[in-house]
């Protein structure tokens, strides 16, 4: 087998839940009509193991919470992040509680895979980017992973952990391509950022589908002379607090890139993680570039201009150097 091809985000998504699913019987698919919408054809597995359901996030969700208690694995296909909204009573009140509320007796290793979109006018019922509400659920693991390598390693950690991970995907890398091992091993370890650019002049923290702006602002600031850090967290919970402090405190800047609502966001927490445990290395105030807090237009015109981009990274960081 090569060592390495290159593949797109999307096809890194089912050759990590092909080869989990050849790894071990126990790993089945569910989701609303995954057939027609998830891509699931792609898989080469008994259909037995692949349930596409009726349009019902909160029974399918409580389906395979139970399947889970059982001793099988289910990847739970969400289709689109919002619908975790329906399903919150499952993910967050049984999923998460159940190992403590058992006292460990009962391991709930399911994974929920969550779509987000954006730029599509799809609109304000189908454009959120619901992870901050999940970060808030003990229990919950919770990943968003920003590269075909990443998504491919994460996802096959995350079914093979025994807690409940969300895996939240952003639709617009699904067709970016990258470097990724062909190792039915390969793992990309869960709580572990990765700095995808070295620098000494400013962090930049990227969130979910966020990096490819986090790395063009830095191209931005490189035409000007500034070196600035990219750091992809790839992990929400547990969040890589050591590496994202280390750089703060080489850099002594940070601006967070999210895209996120702004109050309550991922930035928000990473921001005051950062005040309360590195504020001795900031020499200028943290830097939040985020989407306001509105709901999500279906015009082209008025959707765009609300989410993080380069320039807005780069302005951002400028107003600290």
């Amino acid at each position: 087998m090569e060592a390495e091809r290159e593949l797109s985000y999307f096809e890194a998504i089912f050759e990590a839940e092909q080869q989990e699913m050849d790894r071990d019987g126990r790993v089945i698919l569910i989701g609303e009509d995954i057939y027609l919408y998830s891509g699931s054809g792609l898989l080469q597995v008994d259909a037995k193991r692949l349930r596409s359901t009726p349009i019902s996030e909160n029974s399918f969700c409580g389906v395979a919470v139970g399947a889970a208690m059982t001793g099988l694995r289910p990847i739970v296909d969400l289709t689109i992040a919002s619908f975790a909204y329906l399903a919150s009573d499952q993910i967050i009140n049984q999923a998460s509680k159940l190992h403590y509320m058992t006292g460990g007796r009962a391991r709930i290793p399911v994974v929920f895979r969550a779509s987000m979109w954006h730029n599509g006018s799809n609109a304000a019922q189908h454009s959120d980017r619901p992870y901050p509400m999940f970060m808030n659920a003990p229990g919950l693991k919770v990943v968003a992973p920003a590269t075909a390598a990443d998504m491919k390693g994460l996802l096959k950690s995350a079914i093979r952990d025994d807690d409940p991970v969300m895996v939240f995907e952003d639709n617009d890398l699904w067709f970016k391509r990258g470097r990724c091992p062909a190792d039915p091993d390969f793992l990309v370890p869960i709580g572990v950022a990765d700095i995808k650019r070295a620098g000494s002049d400013l962090t930049i923290v990227s969130v979910a589908g966020c990096l490819p702006h986090a790395l063009g602002a830095a191209d931005l600031l490189a035409a000007g002379g500034v070196a600035a850090e990219v750091i992809d967290v790839r992990t929400l919970v547990p969040l890589d607090r050591a590496t994202i402090l280390r750089s703060v405190a080489k850099t002594g800047r940070l601006v967070v890139v999210d895209y996120a609502h702004r109050t309550c966001g991922a930035a928000a927490e990473i921001a005051a993680i950062v005040a309360e445990e590195g504020f001795e290395s900031l020499r200028r105030p943290i830097q939040r570039v985020t989407t306001p807090d509105v709901n999500i237009p279906f015009a082209p015109a008025l959707e765009k201009p609300l989410y993080p981009s380069a320039a807005r990274i780069a302005a951002a960081a400028r107003r600290i150097l």
